[in-house]
């Protein structure tokens, strides 16, 4: 299974909408949209799962389309970089 980064997404696309594009290349596991944790208001990327064959022929067939005038960025997603231990006390202050 390969996991495809879409970005640009319009904002009022849905799961569906995205399914269905997607499904155009082949049989789509899932799609994630992801939305603010304070608003719930969509972000304007997610995800979506495929086998490997297929999401390369979606990626390639799909960066770039225009969804509602905007231009989709589909590659394949990256793993995410764990971050460091937060600093405490805000600001750049000397000791």
């Amino acid at each position: 299974m390969t996991t495809i980064y879409v970005g640009n997404l319009p904002f009022n696309a849905t799961d569906e909408d995205v399914k269905v594009l997607f499904e155009r290349h082949g049989a789509v596991e899932s799609v994630k949209l992801v939305s603010d944790r304070e608003t719930g208001r969509p972000r304007g990327f997610g995800f979506v799962e495929m086998a490997a064959a297929e999401a390369q022929a979606a990626i390639q067939g799909l960066n770039g389309y225009q969804m509602n005038g905007r231009p989709l960025r589909v590659n394949e997603a990256q793993e995410r970089v764990p971050r460091g231990p937060r600093q405490g006390g805000g600001g750049n202050y000397r000791r």
